[in-house]
Order: C-alpha cells, then sequence, then structure tokens
C-alpha cells in the first residue's frame, strides 16, 4: 500500500485493526527486518493496528533528489503519521535508525505519541562501542553482513537474515542514503523530554551503536524503563525475542494504566 506524504509516496504494509502503532525500521534494510522481529509480539494484543512503513531510499519507497538531509526524512514521517492517523494518537517503535527517527518524533508531537519503544538506538553521540564478538556458533557461516551484525550466528539467524534482511539490499538508493547522510544529526537532545511511557532496550554486544549511549537516555525521559541484554548485538530483536516480547509487554501494560 502507499500513501502520500508531502512529496513522498510512502511504501507501507499494515496489519491488524484499532489502536494504531508505527514502527519503523533501522539503515539499509526495509519494513520486512521489524515485521518478522514486532510482528509476532504484537500481533497477540487486541485492538492494535500495526504500520510497517519502508524510510526513504529504503524498501520501495523512493527518496526524491529534494531529500537532503534526516530533517527532511523526520518531515516526511511526520506527514505519513498525520495521513496516516489524523488526529489519533499512536504507539511508536523504532529499531536502530528507526527509533532515532522515533525520537525525534515524540519530541516533536509528545501528545500524539502514547508510548516510545526505542531498540538498539542509534544517538548523535555514541560512545564506549564494543568489539564484536561472536557468542554462538563457528563464525564461520553466512557473508560479511551477516558475521559483522549477528553475534548469535545459528542456522536459525542466518535463515532470519537471509530472508528479512538481506533482500533489501538491492532496494536500497545509494544515492539519496550518501546525501542524507551528510547531515544526518536531528535536534532531538535539544528538545523537550517527552513525557510518556518509555522502553529502551540495547544489546551488551552491540558492536554498532554500543549500549552506553543508551543508558544516558534515561535522564531525558522521565518514565522510561532500561534494559541492556546479554547475548545480543544490534540485531537484538532477532537473537533475544522473547525477552522483548516481555519488555514490549509491559510497556503496553503502562501504557494502558496510563
Amino acid at each position: 500500500m502507499r500513501i502520500q506524504a508531502g512529496r513522498v509516496s510512502v511504501h507501507y504494509v499494515e496489519h491488524g485493526t484499532g489502536r494504531p502503532a508505527l514502527i519503523l525500521h533501522g539503515a539499509r534494510v526495509d519494513h520486512h527486518e521489524v515485521e518478522a522481529c514486532f510482528e509476532p509480539i504484537l500481533e497477540d494484543v487486541a485492538g492494535l493496528r500495526r504500520i510497517y512503513p519502508d524510510l526513504p531510499g529504503m524498501g520501495r519507497t523512493i527518496a526524491p533528489e529534494t531529500m537532503r538531509c534526516a530533517d527532511d526524512v523526520l518531515d516526511t514521517l511526520l506527514r505519513f503519521a498525520d495521513e496516516m492517523f489524523g488526529e489519533t494518537a499512536y504507539l511508536l517503535v523504532g529499531h536502530s535508525a528507526g527509533a532515532y527517527y522515533a525520537r525525534a518524533m515524540a519530541a516533536k508531537r509528545p501528545a500524539r505519541v502514547l508510548g516510545l519503544a526505542l531498540v538498539c538506538p542509534l544517538l548523535t553521540a555514541l560512545r564506549d562501542i564494543p568489539e564484536h564478538r561472536v557468542v554462538a556458533g563457528s563464525g564461520e557461516i553466512g557473508d560479511d553482513i551477516f558475521r559483522g551484525y549477528f553475534v548469535i550466528q545459528t542456522p536459525e539467524m542466518l535463515e532470519r537474515y537471509e530472508r528479512h534482511i538481506a533482500p533489501a539490499a538491492a532496494l536500497v538508493d545509494e544515492t539519496a542514503f550518501e546525501r542524507i547522510g551528510r547531515q544526518w544529526a536531528l535536534a532531538v537532545d535539544r528538545e523537550p523530554a517527552y513525557p510518556g511511557p518509555t522502553v529502551i532496550v540495547a544489546g551488551r554486544l552491540d558492536s554498532t551503536v554500543g549500549y552506553a549511549a543508551a543508558t544516558d537516555l534515561l535522564d531525558h525521559y522521565p518514565h522510561a524503563s532500561l534494559a541492556v541484554l546479554d547475548a545480543a548485538g544490534h540485531a537484538l530483536p532477532h537473537e533475544q525475542p522473547e525477552l522483548l516480547r516481555a519488555l514490549l509487554t509491559e510497556w503496553l501494560a503502562r501504557i494502558e494504566r496510563g
């Protein structure tokens, strides 16, 4: 499905009906990765409409030449939410770069976001990023991207990578990706703190964004829970699905109470 968000025709898929939830994927993939990771958790939640868009320049959402920085992507995502949900408030979930944009969306329109979930969030001030280390498997299967992404390198994880992640590589608009990446910093850390129910989940072995900077976010979100998971890297949603399910279930319960 598609919807026009300003100058961008955004491709998305959706499941279910009811209260909306917007789930944003990371860089160099498309909606298939977060759909594969979060749908098994969220499909069991009654009355939840799950929306998975392709971010501009990835998947089947084309980034026009006028899109030149992260603020342009953010504007597109805000317009997308306006077109999809109108004045209805929604849940917001992001993985990696998707979490980066989710933070900015919640900062811009806190009253429209019922709850914020940040998984392995990309941040502007990363620190103490650990070296990549394999904790399960031989470390000799899959391609270089798989071996640098997953810390659990079993045949099951390789199947998930080859099915839900690798096909998106051919769909990345490298020219747009480089153009936007030259001005990728957002002003989210200078925005007022998002006051709603928040959960932050990081992988202790995440060699892409680390976990240390994610712990700093507790000072920015007054109602945040934080979990740093061992035996998990940047592919945490694949590697620790049951722990992620438990954390998101508790977050959803806080939203209901809120």
